[in-house]
């Protein structure tokens, strides 16, 4: 048996101002889980994305998150979950003035290959982008697979990550 306490967790670099990994804390083989609080205007993604094989359920506790999707916008509201199956695109975010805070899950725990599109200026489209740490190793860097542009740059606890 494993058993954490999720609020003495260390935070890592990600889009939303808390993103507490609990996979390897309490040796998950199968399932990746991650907490999050997004405050207003913040992501659990870094794009708008994909994966291959694993597919994801978000479980709100406090708020209500949007997720983009391809059908359009759909709100997830506390006491709600919603589920993503593989190569289903999608992004949540926190639109309201409320914090959320959620508990997402995805399975297996590998993704496969992930389709992660964002914005290019130079391109000045919706690109796939590779995602990667800093040279100093203080932030999540984006970058566009075509044309190498920095897409966005987030730093722990800094928001929202988009470059101006």
């Amino acid at each position: 048996m494993e058993r954490l306490a999720v609020d003495e967790m260390d935070d890592r670099i990600g889009p939303a101002a808390v993103v507490r990994s609990l996979t390897e804390p309490l040796g998950l083989t199968d399932l990746a889980m991650n907490y999050y609080e997004l405050e207003p205007g913040d992501s659990f993604a870094y794009a708008y994305h994909s994966h291959e094989i694993q597919e994801e359920v978000f479980y709100v506790i406090e708020g209500t998150a949007t997720f983009e999707t391809e059908a359009g916008d759909v709100e997830v509201e506390s006491g709600e979950a919603v589920r993503f199956g593989p190569e289903e695109f999608q992004r949540g975010w926190n639109r309201g003035d409320e914090r959320v805070v959620a508990i997402a899950l995805g399975a297996p725990l590998s993704y496969g290959e992930s389709v992660t599109l964002r914005h290019c200026p130079d391109c000045e489209e919706e690109t796939d982008n590779d995602l990667g740490r800093a040279d100093d190793e203080a932030a999540i860097v984006a970058h566009c697979t075509r044309c190498g542009t920095e897409t966005g740059r987030w730093y722990r606890g800094s928001m929202p990550g988009e470059v101006p």
